[in-house]
Parts: structure tokens; C-alpha cells; sequence
């Protein structure tokens, strides 16, 4: 498949959901252009079957000619081929159109989520981007691949009603009226489809978040025994998604019941007033055949038709789904000072709290309260806007991609991916497909990397454990501990080597034994590199080259681990020691 073009995220053709649909179209403009012309084709050539049968009956049957019979017979096999080869050409093409739009969409929310970076979980919720990815995508798709045999239909209904009128038009007027009527018909139960389809996806969303927060947490709610809990509120979750989707159920089953029973009528109508005029001598038994033929066709075609328009109003639910999360930019501006010219030198700076972390320091803070680790984390790495400083110079005016490169914030949200373990710790050593000139010597300094790294983060018994080592293939860390996710999160920290690497609360899930060797060799592991960790942790803090105690917000003591003991403030929050007044 060729690349697409690049979308300008300014044109207009992305701001809602038709003009959304009409984008992807217009991006598979030879496509479906090819599609809806070997649809047209396809349909017309099953169309004039009825009428080649009709006259095959009353110049070769019943005038007895078999000269006459043999070509017309002739004619019928024509059609039947050449709609058998426009009709593969068509679901070529259609299929194309299918997965190109599913993938196009694909690329453009993927663009978008690695776009909007840490923010996007805070402004969509996971089950909103699940349910994008898995439902929404898919109904675009089918949607675009419908459009051929609709198209064909439509097309073939208007012809096949103008050739009813030539031949009586009694039984094409019947035609002409009764299809519209019975497409309005259907279309008004399609506007209330559409309506009621919004109450289920809604739902299906809430439902698909409290099942992410189910399968994140699982391991604790099993500790404190809360799966009853939980169970009992996915039970009532689920019921309202059943309860929308019988409130649909019943409007899909009238609109079901439409397509079947509308067109069937215009059958029998036409085909009783037929009947009668091969009755009364106003119109030959041939005729009759192929008008029978015709009705039989229309309620194929009718039904094609609303099927079309029932993928379409499906694919504009889920485009507008789309188009809103594509519709996010991000919160942070980029700005574009040479980072490496003018910060990489001095130190990271957070005006806000007074905190300072000067470079090439291994730096422990110690928050009284919890959420100033993950607020002070935010604005050293700009995960938030922030008047943070590096080298005197803001961050805000650094290109974010630099500032994402050179300052790394693992947090208690760091998760590993699916696939091989190695390619998860190392994403650019040869094992998750980095390139360099001499292989072997990649090869070799990646492995010494690595085995440098687990060492540091005492994570060697964590990769023994696995069957097939580093070659094992995990399902997003779900199969270890806290602790081991932990230490495993650390090696990927450590390999990334990044200028200034912000840890919190990195050991809170190990034992004293395992954290006192991951303290004593993180400094050494990070010589020559700023390493800020925001813990309480007094084995942790007891190996920092330099201790920062932060309480309301605010920077209030600086100095070595066994320096601050004396402080009441520092020891209440490190040896958890309660004053009394």
C-alpha cells in the first residue's frame, strides 16, 4: 500500500464527522472511484439478466426459434461473467478502501496519542481510547467499503426503474413510487438508529474504563479482598450497556424488519399487477418474467442501499469519536533554543519550590506530602507548564522533543510493553531493532549495557526466573511482582541514559535487602550525570550526595542525610516520628 499524505491538521476536512468520512474518501479518491464503477457495473449486468431471460423467453420459447434461444442464452452467460469479474474487482477494491481507511485512521490517532504524550490520559480516558481503537476504526472501514455496492445499487435501481417505465409504465410508476417510499420509510428509522446509537458508545467507553482499572489493579483488590466490589459495580456497568443495547436492539429490529418487508411488498405488488396484464393480453409472458425478475432485483438493491446507509450512520457515530480526539492539541508549546548549546551545562531549576538540582549530582527529595513527588517531577520534566529553568534559560523554550530526550521522569505510571523483554529495556540496542555501523560491536556493547544495568538494579534474579531470559516474551509486565516491575522499570531508565534522570519512589516495593544494593550502586551507575530521586526512604537518602527536604510546595532544608536528622521536620517525614505539642 502506498504512504498517504501527510494531513494538515488545519483544513477543514478534519473538523467533523462527514467532512471527516469525506477526507478518507477523497485519500482513496483512485480507489473507490474504481470501486463504485465495478459496483455500478457489476449491479447493471445482474440487472439486465431479468430483462435478456424475459426476451429469451418469448423469441426462443414460445416462438419456438432456437437460433434465438441459444444467443440470448448467450447474452445470459455474458452478463453472469461479466459480473462475476467486475463483482471481484469490486470487493478488491473495496477491501482496499476498508483496511486503507482503518489503517489511515489508525495512523492519524496513534500520530495524535504519541502527539499529546503524558497528557492524553488526563484528558481521555483509557476505555475512550480503547473503544476508538477497537470499534470505532473497524465501522469506519466497513463504512468505506460499502459505498461500492451501494453505490451499484442506487445506480442500478434508478436505471432498472427508468427500463420498468419504458416497457409499462403502470409497473414503473409502481416502481418509482414505492422504492422512494420505501427508502424514506427506512430512512426515518435510520435518524432514530442514529440517535440512540450514542447512549451505547457512551456507555461502552465507561464500561471499557472500569475494566482497565480492574485489570491494572487486580493484584491489589486480591490483597484487600475488593473483587466483590468490583464485580458488583462491571455487573451494573454492564447492565446499563445491555439496557442501551436493547433500547437500539429494538429500533435495529424495526429497521430489519423494514429492509425485508418493504421491498417484499413492492414484489408482490408488481408482480400481481404483471400477472394481470399477461391476463387481460397488455403485456407478454416474457415480460412478465423479467419484471418479476426486476422486483426481485429492486429488493435486493433496496436492501443493499440501506445497508449502506446504516454502515454510514454508524461510521459517522465513530468519526465523530475521532474527529474529537484528533481535534486535542497539546497543552505545552515547543519552543526552539538550542538546548545543548545553552542549558546542557548548568543546573535544572524549579523557581516555584526553590528546588535546584546541580549537575552531574545524584540529588534525594524528601516531600512531606505525596503529591508534591509527582508535582515536582511534573514540572522538572515539563509534563506541566511551569516556569522551570535549565541553565538559567526556561524549558518552556527548548523544542519539548530535546526536553523529553535529555530530562527522563519515571513514575509509578511506568509500564512495560508487550513483546521481548529485551526489546522492552533496550528499545534501541539490537535485540529492539537499533542500527549501528559494526553489529557484532553493538551487539557486545548493548549486552554489557544491559547486564550493567541489571546489575544496578539488582534485576538479574527477576531475568533468571524467565524460562527463556531475556528472549522471553511478556504481556506488559503483568506477569511480575511490583517490586520486579519496578527494578525492570529502573533498567530501562538506566539504558536510556539521559541527562537528568527523575526517579519517584523507585524502591518503595522492595525489600531493605535488595533496595540498600540498588542505593549503593545508582550513584556510581549515573557518575557524570544529574539524578534526582523524590523518596522517604532513609537508605535511599543516606546514600544521595545531597538531601532536599520539601514541605508545603516549598524547598525548607538542604544537606546530608545525617545532617538533616537533626531536624524535627526532616525526621518526622523520613523516620515517620510523630511530635507531640
Amino acid at each position: 500500500m502506498r504512504p498517504f499524505p501527510e494531513p494538515d491538521p488545519g483544513e477543514p476536512s478534519l473538523g467533523s464527522p462527514g467532512r471527516y468520512l469525506l477526507w478518507l474518501a477523497a485519500a482513496h479518491r483512485a480507489s473507490a472511484v474504481l470501486a463504485v464503477g465495478y459496483g455500478v457495473l457489476c449491479t447493471l449486468a445482474q440487472a439486465f439478466v431479468p430483462a435478456a431471460i424475459g426476451r429469451g423467453v418469448d423469441r426462443g420459447l414460445i416462438a419456438a426459434d432456437r437460433g434465438a434461444l441459444v444467443a440470448w442464452c448467450a447474452v445470459v452467460l455474458g452478463l453472469g461473467v461479466t459480473q462475476a469479474v467486475a463483482g471481484t474487482l469490486r470487493d478488491r477494491c473495496s477491501v482496499t478502501n476498508r483496511f486503507g481507511a482503518s489503517y489511515r485512521t489508525m495512523q492519524l490517532v496513534t500520530r495524535k496519542a504519541a502527539q499529546l504524550g503524558a497528557e492524553l490520559p488526563r484528558r481521555v480516558s483509557a476505555g475512550t481510547v480503547v473503544s476508538v481503537g477497537a470499534t470505532d476504526i473497524t465501522r469506519i472501514g466497513a463504512a468505506l467499503e460499502s459505498t461500492a455496492r451501494g453505490g451499484g445499487a442506487v445506480v442500478s435501481i434508478a436505471v432498472i426503474a427508468g427500463v420498468m417505465l419504458t416497457v409499462s409504465w403502470q409497473l414503473g410508476l409502481v416502481a418509482l413510487v414505492g422504492v422512494p417510499l420505501s427508502a424514506a420509510a427506512i430512512a426515518a428509522l435510520m435518524r432514530l438508529l442514529h440517535t440512540r446509537q450514542h447512549g451505547p458508545r457512551k456507555e461502552q467507553g465507561a464500561l471499557a474504563d472500569l475494566a482497565v482499572d480492574i485489570v491494572d489493579g487486580l493484584r491489589v483488590l486480591r490483597g484487600i479482598g475488593g473483587e466483590r466490589v468490583f464485580a458488583d459495580r462491571y455487573r451494573e456497568r454492564s447492565q446499563r450497556v445491555r439496557h442501551e443495547g436493547v433500547r437500539v436492539a429494538g429500533v435495529e429490529s424495526s429497521v430489519a424488519a423494514g429492509r425485508l418487508l418493504l421491498p417484499g411488498l413492492l414484489v408482490t405488488v408488481i408482480v400481481w399487477l404483471g400477472a394481470h396484464f399477461v391476463g387481460t393480453g397488455r403485456m407478454s409472458p416474457g415480460a412478465l418474467v423479467a419484471f418479476y425478475g426486476y422486483a426481485v432485483f429492486l429488493a435486493e438493491q433496496l436492501r443493499r442501499a440501506t445497508s449502506m446507509v446504516d454502515q454510514l450512520t454508524r461510521a459517522f457515530v465513530a468519526a465523530r469519536m475521532v474527529t474529537d480526539l484528533l481535534a486535542m492539541e497539546p497543552g505545552l508549546g515547543s519552543g526552539d533554543r538550542d538546548l545543548a548549546a545553552e542549558g546542557a551545562r548548568g543546573p535544572l531549576r524549579d523557581p516555584g519550590s526553590g528546588l535546584e538540582i546541580p549537575p552531574g549530582r545524584f540529588v534525594a527529595v524528601a516531600c512531606a506530602r505525596p503529591d508534591d513527588m509527582l508535582l515536582l517531577a511534573d514540572r522538572l520534566g515539563r509534563y506541566v507548564d511551569s516556569p522551570a529553568t535549565l541553565g538559567g534559560t526556561p524549558l518552556a523554550e527548548f523544542p519539548l522533543a530535546e526536553v523529553r530526550r535529555r530530562i527522563l521522569v519515571v513514575d509509578h505510571d511506568a509500564r512495560l510493553f508487550s513483546g521481548g523483554l529485551a526489546a522492552q529495556l533496550d528499545p534501541h540496542g539490537p535485540a529492539g531493532g537499533g542500527a549501528g555501523g559494526d553489529m557484532n560491536g553493538s551487539a557486545h556493547g548493548a549486552a554489557d549495557r544491559l547486564r550493567r544495568a541489571l546489575d544496578t538494579a539488582s534485576a538479574h534474579d527477576v531475568v533468571e526466573a524467565l524460562p527463556e531470559g531475556l528472549d522471553q516474551e511478556i504481556t506488559g509486565g503483568r506477569e511480575f511482582s511490583g517490586g520486579q516491575r519496578q527494578r525492570l522499570n529502573l533498567v530501562r531508565a538506566l539504558l536510556a541514559d539521559p541527562d537528568t534522570l527523575v526517579l519517584v519512589e523507585p524502591t518503595s516495593a522492595l525489600d531493605a535487602h535488595t533496595e540498600a544494593r540498588v542505593a549503593e550502586r545508582l550513584g556510581a551507575h549515573r557518575h557524570g550525570r544529574s539524578t534526582v530521586v523524590f523518596t522517604t526512604s532513609p537508605i535511599l537518602l543516606d546514600r544521595a550526595d545531597h538531601v532536599v527536604l520539601v514541605e508545603g510546595g516549598t524547598v525548607v532544608a538542604e544537606g546530608r542525610h545525617g545532617e538533616l536528622l537533626a531536624d524535627a521536620r526532616y525526621r518526622a517525614v523520613v523516620t515517620r516520628e510523630v511530635t507531640v505539642a
